[in-house]
Formats: C-alpha cells, sequence, structure tokens
C-alpha cells in the first residue's frame, strides 16, 4: 500500500489506517477476541501499518487487544492511542476530562504497559480539556518525547486556534477529527490551518459511522448499547433525510466500477497527500473493501460531480450526542 506522511515530523504510516475503537467500544459488544487478532493481522499483510485506539476504548480492553496482536509486528507498525479522559475507577466510565500534568503522565505508562511497547507512536489528546492550558498539555508531552516515552503528539477534535497555540510549544505531527462526506466541518479553518503548519490530518468516521456504506438506514435495529441510538443523525427522520447522500455514492460507484464506501475513502484520500483516513470494521470482507479504497482514482470529473451535488445536499442531524457535543473546543 502507498505510504503517506504526517507532519513535519515525517511519521510514515500506510495511506489507509485501521480505527480500531467499534472492536471493544461504541458499537455493541465487543467482538469475538481471537477474530479480532485475526483481523488485525490479516490489515498488517494487506499493507496497513497505522492502527488507533485509546484508553478509553473498553475502556483499557482496545489497548490490551492491539498489545496482544501487534507484539509480533512491533517496529513495523504505528499505535496511536490518546489520553485526557477522567475514568471512574469502579466501572471504567467516563465522568469528565483530565489532561493534568499527572494524569497525562499515568495514562502514558498504562498506555505503554496495555500495548507492550516501550514508546508510544503518536499521542493525541483526545478531548480538549477547558481546565488545563494546551501550553502546559503540550510542555508536558514534549516531556514524554524527551524522555523516549512518546515519540509524537497529537490532537483530536481541537480548534485551530488550539492547534496553533499547541504546535508553538511542541509540534503537532496529526489532528484527528470526525471527517467524511457528511461532515466537513474541517474544511472551513482546520484543514487550512494544518496545512500552513505542516500537521498530518487523521479523519476518524470516514465512513459517516456506517452510514455511507449504504448498508444503513431508517429500518436499521441497533444494539441498545451502540452509540449511534443516542446520536442525532441516526434518528429514522435524519437517515430519511440524508438518503440523498447515500444515493449520489451509489451512481458514482456504479459508473466506475466501485462500492460506496470506497467512493467514500478515495473522496478524502484525494483530498490531500496528508490526509490518513482510519475506517474501523469487524469483519474481513469490509476491511478488503476498505483497503481497496486505495485503489480507486477519482477522475477530476467525478470530484467535481461529487462536490457539487454536495452543495446542494443539507445534512440533517447533529453529528454527536448532546454529552460529546458538549466536549467540543470551539
Amino acid at each position: 500500500m502507498e505510504a503517506r506522511y504526517l507532519g513535519k515530523g515525517r511519521l510514515k504510516v500506510s495511506a489507509l489506517g485501521f480505527g480500531c475503537m467499534g472492536m471493544t467500544h461504541g458499537y455493541g459488544p465487543a467482538g469475538e477476541k481471537a477474530e479480532m487478532v485475526s483481523l488485525l493481522h490479516r490489515a498488517v499483510e494487506r499493507g496497513v501499518t497505522f492502527f488507533d485506539t485509546a484508553e478509553l476504548y473498553g475502556p483499557y480492553t482496545n489497548e490490551e487487544l492491539l498489545g496482544e496482536a501487534l507484539s509480533p509486528f512491533r517496529g513495523e507498525v504505528v499505535i496511536a492511542t490518546k489520553f485526557g479522559f477522567k475514568l471512574d475507577p469502579s466501572s471504567g466510565a467516563w465522568v469528565g476530562l483530565d489532561s493534568t500534568p499527572e494524569n497525562i503522565r499515568k495514562v502514558a505508562e498504562n498506555s505503554l504497559r496495555r500495548l507492550k511497547v516501550e514508546a508510544l507512536d503518536l499521542y493525541y489528546q483526545h478531548r480538549v480539556d477547558p481546565n488545563v492550558q494546551i501550553e502546559e498539555v503540550a510542555g508536558t508531552v514534549r516531556d514524554l518525547i524527551d524522555e523516549g516515552k512518546v515519540k509524537h503528539f497529537g490532537l483530536s477534535e481541537a480548534s485551530a486556534k488550539t492547534i496553533v497555540r499547541a504546535n508553538a510549544v511542541q509540534p503537532v505531527t496529526a489532528v484527528q477529527s470526525e471527517y467524511s462526506l457528511w461532515s466537513r466541518d474541517p474544511e472551513e479553518d482546520i484543514l487550512p490551518t494544518l496545512e500552513k503548519l505542516g500537521i498530518g490530518f487523521v479523519p476518524f468516521s470516514p465512513l459517516g459511522k456506517g452510514f455511507l456504506t449504504g448498508n444503513i438506514d431508517a429500518g436499521t435495529i441497533f444494539d441498545p448499547s451502540d452509540s449511534r441510538m443516542s446520536t442525532p443523525r441516526f434518528a429514522k427522520d435524519a437517515l430519511n433525510a440524508n438518503q440523498s447522500l447515500v444515493d449520489l455514492l451509489g451512481r458514482i460507484a456504479e459508473s466506475i466500477g466501485a462500492t460506496k464506501a470506497q467512493i467514500a475513502l478515495a473522496w478524502l484520500l484525494a483530498r490531500k497527500p496528508w490526509i490518513v483516513p482510519i475506517p474501523g470494521t469487524r469483519k474481513l470482507e469490509r476491511l478488503e473493501e476498505n483497503i481497496g479504497a486505495t485503489s480507486v482514482e477519482l477522475t477530476a470529473e467525478s470530484l467535481a460531480e461529487i462536490d457539487g451535488a454536495l452543495a446542494a445536499i443539507e445534512i440533517v442531524g447533529a453529528r454527536n450526542s448532546q454529552r460529546l457535543e458538549e466536549l467540543s473546543d470551539h
């Protein structure tokens, strides 16, 4: 698979990464462990070298899964993880944000142990903590880099202003935010800021949490523990209203012999050479389909058609639950 580079630190990763959250968190009961290990191994065999996790996912179990599954490939793969949530010691549920230096260090040590690595390849602040100055956060990660415990610093769902401030203290290698054909907010000021500063961009939920695959509609029944149950954009009325976007993908996909998911990913890959989407899945056939997107080349005409059609489509529904919206960094 083609390699891409994130940031001026030139972190080399596969053009398409793997978002691992859904294996243990967010989309119903966790996947069967042996199957998830096998899937991760297949991803490496197919050229994927960039894997995304966090202590929050599970919590903890996602990092443990990657630590076990990817230990045979140490030095061949890049694992990104995250800090910044305050977790209840008894239940593991997140109860707030905590990017104090003490917590950043504690999380780093625990992530190193669970991932079975000597240094964290990419260490993101998961959400911006309004109670801790971003300069203090960046300075703490800079110290961890100096100590050899972290290699690269990242931010997740941070505003352009926050990115600039953090980067002035410790160069930011990558910023992660939701970005897809139905969530284009980063185009306004995040992407121009990253291009100016030489920072890579990692879109999560590049398939719209599954909607852009065309396999979800108003009749889809989600597990009660699936996070999409509380997401306004997955309410039945919103799904019906947003179907025109999936129909557009279907027309483009049929014209070039690809799938809807592949068009959605190829569109992202075509935006900038420093963009690396991280779709997630629990299924081998979806992994293969996603990887196939790296071979889909959208013509200038197709890209123009997509952008023109998107301009006429109004996406209905907030992309996050109210609880997550309250954590937004503006």
